[in-house]
C-alpha cells in the first residue's frame, strides 16, 4: 500500500540580566549558565532518501526564526542508512501496512513468539515495533522513513527517543522549520507542544518516527496524533510495557529473521562480498546457531568475510566456545534470550582483531565505547589525555627474549606511550569487524555501538576492567567539556547522554572516594540551559545518590542540595529554593564555618532567591556581608568578588538605590574588561546590566549606546537566535 494516499482536504548569571539577580552555579568545577530557555541542537531538512548512500543534509540551528517559506519537504533528524543486503521482510511488512490498514497510526514491535502476538485490531493512532535488540526494528522503520520521502511526504522526523530531551528538541526543530503556530524559539518545550498541535490539525503528509522509546511516562506527552488522517507514527522499542501500547496504540511485534530470511541474509552479503564460495551444506545450521538473530548474523558474516572462513568453520568455531561463554555470560543475564549468541559473535570478533597490531587497544577502547551512549560519541573523546593515558596503561609491557643462562634479570621494555592516532586506528579496527561504527565525518557522534553489542561486552568484561573503563570515560568526559557550554548547545546535549549512560552503567564506581566531577558537569549543564524540569529531576536524584552513598552532611551532599535549590529558583519555585538553601547555609556554617567559599557562595545564591522573591532588604544585607568578607579573603579582583558585587548592585537598583548600582557596575565592567576581555560572557552581562541601570536613571543615550555593542557582540558570539 502506499505509505501516503492523498487525504481530504481540510547560565549561571554571574551578573544580573534585565533585573534577574544572578546565581552561582556549584561544583568541583564553575560552569557558567545564562539566563533565559534555549534549545539544544540543530534542525535538518534534505532531500529524497531513495538510495542506500548516506543522506546529506542542510543543517539549520534551531531558532525562532521569523516568518520565512516554508521549503517542503521537511527533514528532521537522520534517516539510518539501509545495512548491506537489507532483507524486505515481506510478512511483517504486511502485518505494519494491515494494521495502518485499519487506521491505526503507532506501530509497537515486541520479540514475543508470533503465535502469542495480539490480534485484536482496536484502531489506533500510533504504531509500535517493540522487540528486543538487534531484531531490525530501527531498519524496518528506516526503510518506512525513506519510502515516505520518496513518494512525497511533506514532512519527515527521526528522533532518538530514549531520551526525552531529544524528543523535545527535534520537535521543537521541526516547529520552526513548518512554521507551527505558537512557537516562539525561545521555550523548548512550548516550541515541541506547538509541533505536537500542528501534526494533529495538519492536512499535510507527516510520518515521525521515535526510535527506541525506553522511557513511557516520558514519552507519554508527546505521541503524535493526526485527526485529518494525513500523517501516522512509528517507534520502535525494546520495552513490552502495556503503558506503550495504551491510548488507542497499536503494538507490533518483531522477532528474528524466518530461517529463510536468515539464509538469503548469509547468501547475499556473502555474494555482495565477492566471498560466495565460503557459503556451504552448514549455511542453514549456522543461521539456526546463531538464532536468526539480524545483529548477531551482522557480525557472523562481516568475521567471515575479513578471515576468509567458511559457514563449517565458523560454525565450529562457534560451538566449540559455547562452554566458555556460558562462564562469562550466566543464564540470568540473558533476559532477552540470545545474549549467549549475539556475545559469541562479538568475542569471536574480537579474537580475530588481535591478529592486528592495534587489537590489544581496540579491546580497551571498545570497553570505554560500551560505557557510554550508543547513539553516538564525540570525536574529541577519542583523542583525550586521559583516553590515551588509559590505553598507554593497559598495554603489556614486552618482555626480553628469554636465555638460558642469564647472570641478571634484565629489565623489561618500557611500554610505549599510545598517541591519538593509535587510539583513532584502534577505532578504525573496531569499525571494520562491524563492532561499533566510526564516522570520522561526524564531529558530536563520532562513534556509535549497537546497545546490544555494548551490554553484551559488559557481561563479558570482569568487574575491575569495567570500572576502570568507566572510570576513564567520565575522566574524558570532563576534560573535552567546554566551560561555557551554554554557546555549544549541541555538544552540550550529546555530552550529557553520554554522561546519562555513563553513570547508569558506572553505578557507585564513579564514587569513589567522592562524586565524580562529571556528574556535576551534567547537572550544572541543565541549569545552564534553563531545561528546568529535567535539571530539578537531575539534582534530586544526585542528592539522593549523595545522601546514600556519602551521608548526610558531606560536602558532596551539600552542593548537591544547593543546585537543587538553583533549579527550584529558575523553574519559579521561590519558596522551596529558599527554604532549602537556609538549611544548606546553616549546615555549612556549622561544619565549614563562616568564612568558607561554599559558605560565601551559600549566602549569594541565597540572596539571588530572595531577590527573586522580592525580599530586596533581606538580599542586600546578605549580600554587603558576602562582599567584604569576599574581598577580605580573595581579594577586589577575583571573579566570586566581581559576581557578588554585580548581583550587590542588582539589589541597589531594585530597591530604588540606582545611583550606587551605576557607581559599582561602572567598575565592575572596568574590571570585567581587563581581567576576563571585552568579549567574554560576564563582560556582556556586566555592559547589559549597566545599560539597565542608565535607562532607570533617565540615560537613555546611554544605555542604547552600551545596548547596542551588546547586541552586536552577542548575535556573533551566540547566534541571532539566542535568547
Amino acid at each position: 500500500m502506499s505509505l501516503f494516499p492523498r487525504p481530504r482536504r481540510r547560565d549561571r548569571p554571574d551578573r544580573a540580566e534585565d533585573g534577574v539577580a544572578a546565581q552561582e552555579m556549584e561544583g568541583p568545577r564553575q560552569v557558567t549558565a545564562r539566563a533565559g530557555a534555549f534549545a539544544v541542537g540543530g534542525a535538518v531538512t534534505g532531500s529524497a532518501l531513495g538510495d542506500n548512500s548516506r543522506v546529506t543534509y542542510v543543517e539549520k540551528q534551531y531558532v525562532g526564526q521569523g516568518d520565512v517559506p516554508v521549503v517542503w519537504p521537511v527533514v528532521v533528524g537522520t534517516v539510518p542508512v539501509l545495512a548491506t543486503s537489507f532483507q524486505p521482510r515481506e510478512e511483517l511488512r504486511r502485518v505494519v501496512d494491515r494494521a495502518r490498514g485499519h487506521g491505526q497510526g503507532v506501530v509497537l514491535a515486541s520479540d514475543a513468539p508470533a503465535g502469542d502476538r495480539s490480534r485484536s485490531g482496536a484502531r489506533a493512532s500510533v504504531q509500535v515495533m517493540s522487540g528486543g535488540g538487534g531484531v531490525g526494528k530501527s531498519q524496518l522503520a528506516a526503510a518506512y522513513a525513506r519510502e515516505a520521502v520518496g513518494e512525497g511526504a511533506d514532512v519527515v522526523v527521526w528522533v532518538p527517543a530514549n531520551d526525552v530531551q531529544q524528543v523535545l528538541t527535534a520537535y521543537a526543530q521541526a516547529a520552526v522549520l513548518v512554521q507551527a503556530p505558537g512557537r516562539t524559539g525561545a521555550d523548548l518545550e512550548a516550541d515541541a507542544q506547538a509541533f505536537v498541535s500542528w501534526l494533529v490539525a495538519t492536512d499535510r503528509r507527516w510520518l515521525v518516527v521515535l526510535d527506541d522509546v525506553t522511557d513511557p511516562d516520558a514519552i507519554g506527552p508527546w505521541w503524535p496524533d493526526s485527526q485529518r488522517g494525513s500523517g501516522w507514527a512509528l517507534a520502535t522499542t525494546r520495552l513490552k510495557d502495556p503503558r506503550l501500547s495504551g491510548g488507542g496504540r497499536a503494538r507490533i511485534d518483531v522477532d528474528v529473521y524466518t530461517p529463510a530470511e536468515s539464509l538469503g541474509y548469509l547468501t547475499d552479503r556473502l555474494t555482495h562480498g565477492h566471498k560466495d564460495h565460503l557459503l556451504d551444506h552448514q549455511a542453514p545450521a549456522l543461521a539456526e546457531a546463531l538464532g536468526h538473530l539480524p545483529l548477531a548474523l551482522g557480525h557472523a558474516a562481516a568475521y567471515m568475510l575479513r578471515e576468509n572462513a567458511s559457514c563449517s568453520t565458523y560454525l565450529e568455531q562457534f560451538t566449540s566456545r559455547s562452554k566458555r561463554l556460558d562462564e562469562l555470560l550466566p543464564c540470568w543475564a540473558d533476559t532477552e534470550r540470545y545474549g549467549r549468541q549475539i556475545t559469541t559473535t562479538l568475542l569471536l570478533a574480537l579474537d580475530a582483531t588481535d591478529q592486528d597490531p592495534h587489537g590489544p587497544l581496540a579491546r580497551t577502547a571498545l570497553r570505554i565505547a560500551a560505557c557510554l551512549d550508543p547513539d553516538g560519541q564525540p570525536a574529541a573523546l577519542w583523542t583525550t589525555t586521559a583516553l590515551c593515558t588509559h590505553l598507554t596503561q593497559q598495554q603489556q609491557p614486552t618482555a626480553p627474549p628469554r636465555r638460558t643462562l642469564t647472570l641478571r634479570r634484565r629489565p623489561r621494555n618500557p611500554v610505549q606511550a599510545v598517541t591519538s592516532d593509535q587510539a583513532l586506528a584502534a577505532l578504525r579496527l573496531l569499525d571494520r569487524y562491524g563492532l561499533i561504527t566510526y564516522d570520522n565525518a561526524e564531529d558530536l557522534r563520532t562513534v556509535r555501538i549497537h546497545a546490544l553489542t555494548a551490554r553484551a561486552l559488559h557481561e563479558a568484561t570482569p568487574e575491575n576492567q569495567r570500572s576502570a573503563a568507566a572510570i576513564t570515560a567520565a575522566d574524558a568526559l570532563s576534560e573535552i567539556w567546554p566551560d561555557t557550554d551554554h554557546t555549544q548547545r549541541e555538544l552540550a546535549a550529546v555530552l550529557r547522554a553520554n554522561t546519562d549512560t555513563l553513570a547508569t552503567h558506572a553505578r557507585d564506581s564513579l564514587w569513589k572516594p567522592d562524586a565524580h566531577v562529571v556528574l556535576y558537569l551534567a547537572g550544572t549543564s541543565l541549569l545552564n540551559a534553563h531545561l528546568h524540569s529535567a535539571a530539578s529531576a537531575y539534582w534530586t536524584r544526585m542528592t539522593a545518590d549523595c545522601e546514600r552513598i556519602l551521608g548526610d552532611e558531606h560536602p558532596d551532599t551539600l552542593t548537591a542540595r544547593a543546585n537543587l535549590a538553583t533549579s527550584y529558583r529558575q523553574a519559579g519555585r521561590t519558596d522551596d529554593a529558599i527554604n532549602l538553601l537556609e538549611h544548606v547555609l546553616a549546615d555549612r556554617e556549622r561544619l565549614l564555618g563562616n568564612q568558607h567559599p561554599h559558605t560565601l557562595t551559600t549566602r549569594n545564591n541565597l540572596a539571588a532567591s530572595y531577590w527573586q522573591a522580592g525580599r530586596t532588604d533581606d538580599a542586600i544585607n546578605l549580600l554587603e556581608h558576602a562582599l567584604a568578607d569576599r574581598e577580605r579573603l580573595l581579594g577586589n579582583q577575583h571573579p566570586h568578588t566581581l559576581t557578588a558585587r554585580a548581583n550587590l548592585a542588582t539589589s541597589y537598583r531594585q530597591a530604588g538605590r540606582t545611583g550606587e548600582a551605576i557607581t559599582i557596575e561602572e567598575h565592575v565592567l572596568a574590571d570585567c574588561e581587563r581581567l576576563l576581555g571585552n568579549q567574554h560572557p560576564h563582560t556582556l552581562t556586566t555592559r547589559n546590566n549597566l545599560a539597565a541601570s542608565y535607562r532607570q536613571a533617565g540615560r537613555t543615550d546611554d544605555a542604547i549606546n552600551l545596548l547596542e555593542h551588546v547586541l552586536a557582540d552577542r548575535e556573533r558570539l551566540l547566534g541571532n537566535q539566542h535568547p
